[in-house]
């Protein structure tokens, strides 16, 4: 039976801009539909439409109907009778939640808008669906904020949510975007448990390999059209159009590479027993590595496990609250004031988010001469020169941030990095935010400039598919410490700590057959308490194979933290 029906499906924005030119799909009772596509391919759009949600002045024509029932033309009114009820929607964004509000009582209200029950029934009730998404002591967790709750966990609560009174459609848009390999895996599980229920999804992703595990049949977008259309198999194995082709050749891959030794010279930097506690909160706790030049590093890891305050620490260029940090030959504890504004310029950094991290005010040649001008360098020339190296048109220059594509803000984001010359690149989760065409183009791109320019770089990221395209060597991070240390190609294949392994278990393969076919091992509960860590080993609670050990090896593993 067909629980949605969209047919030629067509929205405008208020400005007169086509989002989505046609669309169409019908989906079933129990049934998946994947809907991949570039950023700006309408995907979100067709969401919004569906559910009576453009913004104001945006418009739908077309059919939408919900077991028969036409949801185009109905007034907000009749939406809202219909909406969180037969058809509900997780949100990409987390700030629909409401920060000042326990997450049990929100679920509660989820609850209670189209059902009439008590106060205490409706609570009991939200727990019971904060269990249901494998949110652990969900008692206990339904009375904390948002918060309070990582990344995965909030997106778990807003599908619990979305699951308040058994929708017959569910609509999902992104949930797994920016989220850990492990958690990804998780929530994926989450949205599998409902399907089992007879719940119809429709999962909007950019991540190939996201939609490949779980979806029964996949509907490729670009430019507000849907170019192809059919069953996971036929679209992943044989696609019919040079789009869906170009698509799945962007969406990263784990394939042998040449081996390559380590470049000679000494290291670029050095961290040595890096410690950086907040209050208590051990968020690094005794990290060592280093990078040669023109050589990458990855820290890898899920969220909270200390990548990017390490970062943060050796961008300070300052004395660490234990052990040393060694930028081009110098203690950074050593440093006197103006040495270290010198140093600086050695040692840059790219953010994770490209929107935030550029001024919305200023064009785009403004905020790459930003650095040149504090440092008192000629600009103009330097600033054609920089946006040539990073793929821009002269004409980017006068634009602001919000008339680019994330792409391109990333990309003047890197140029701006690359102003003063530098010969260390910190790089911060550079392409979690981006589609998969996209974060192809940025890592070539900062595989080139390596290359040219003989950079040596540290490269913060949780998707291990990404740090094996780009990294040479690869160190694993778990609860402020390192567990795995070495080159790229030998820690993928053939890891040595569990952890390592249950990462790139949760890794998704960009085709259904082997996706589905592959045995998997998927983490469950939460890492440590990085204010209350366990002692010995931090992973063991959650290692897959510490039950199986022998007695004496189970004691060691509550006794020490092995050595990567």
């Amino acid at each position: 039976m067909t629980a949605l029906a969209v047919a030629d499906l067509r929205v405008r924005w208020a400005a007169g801009a086509p989002a989505v030119r046609g669309a169409g799909f019908d989906l079933r009772a129990g049934e998946t539909l994947g809907v991949v596509g570039a950023s700006g391919s309408g995907k979100t759009a067709l969401a919004l439409a569906v559910l009576g949600l453009l913004p104001d002045g945006a418009r739908a024509d077309g059919s939408v109907r919900l077991h028969g029932r036409e949801l185009l033309g109905r007034s907000d009114a009749e939406l809202s009778r219909i909406r969180g009820k037969d058809l509900a929607m997780v949100f990409q964004d987390l700030a629909s939640l409401n920060p000042v509000r326990t997450v049990g009582a929100q679920i509660a209200e989820a609850v209670r808008v189209h059902r009439r029950t008590s106060r205490a029934a409706a609570r009991a009730q939200a727990v019971e669906l904060l269990g249901l998404v494998g949110i652990p002591h969900a008692p206990r967790r339904a009375r904390a904020y948002p918060h309070e709750y990582s990344g995965g966990m909030q997106r778990r609560a807003l599908i619990a949510m979305a699951m308040a009174h058994d929708p017959s459609v569910l609509i999902a848009d992104e949930p797994t975007a920016g989220l850990d390999v492990t958690v990804q895996a998780q929530i994926l599980d989450v949205l599998r448990t409902a399907r089992a229920s007879g719940t119809a999804t429709v999962l909007i992703a950019h991540d190939l390999g996201v939609v490949a595990g779980i979806a029964d049949r996949v509907l490729v977008m670009h430019d507000g059209r849907a170019v192809e259309q059919g069953t996971a198999e036929e679209v992943y194995r044989r696609p019919r159009t040079p789009r869906t082709a170009a698509l799945l050749r962007s969406a990263p891959r784990i394939a042998p590479r040449p081996a390559r030794a380590r470049p000679p010279g000494p290291a670029v930097l050095a961290v040595d027993a890096l410690v950086r506690h907040h209050g208590a909160v051990r968020a690094v706790d005794g990290v060592t590595f280093d990078v040669r030049r023109g050589e990458t590093l990855a820290l890898v890891g899920e969220s909270g496990c200390g990548k990017t305050t390490a970062l943060m620490e050796i961008v300070r260029l300052a004395r660490p609250p234990r052990g040393r940090i060694t930028v081009l030959g110098e203690d950074t504890a050593t440093l006197r004031r103006a040495r270290r504004r010198t140093l600086r310029r050695d040692v840059q950094l790219v953010f994770q988010d490209p929107c935030s991290s550029l001024n919305p005010r200023m064009r785009v040649r403004d905020i790459i001469a930003e650095p040149l001008t504090a440092h008192g360098m000629p600009a103009s020339e330097r600033v054609r020169d920089l946006l040539g190296l990073v793929g821009l048109e002269p004409r980017h220059a006068d634009r602001r941030p919000h008339e680019l594509s994330g792409g391109q803000k990333q990309r003047v984001g890197i140029a701006r990095a690359l102003a003063l010359e530098p010969r260390l690149l910190l790089l911060d989760e550079p392409v979690a935010s981006l589609d998969a065409t996209t974060q192809a183009g940025v890592l070539n791109l900062l595989q080139e400039l390596q290359s040219r320019l003989g950079l040596a770089c540290v490269f913060v990221a949780h998707d291990l598919a990404v740090v094996h395209r780009i990294a040479d060597r690869v160190a694993v991070m778990h609860a402020g410490r390192i567990v795995e240390l070495g080159p790229a190609d030998e820690v993928y294949a053939a890891p040595a700590h569990p952890y390592t392994r249950a990462l790139l278990d949760a890794i998704p393969i960009p085709d259904p057959v082997l996706e589905r076919a592959r045995p998997r091992v998927v983490l469950h509960g939460e890492a440590p308490d990085p204010a209350n860590p366990p002692d010995g080993c931090r992973f063991r609670a959650r290692c897959p194979i510490h039950p199986a050990l022998p007695p004496a090896a189970r004691a060691r593993c509550a006794a020490s933290d092995p050595e990567p």
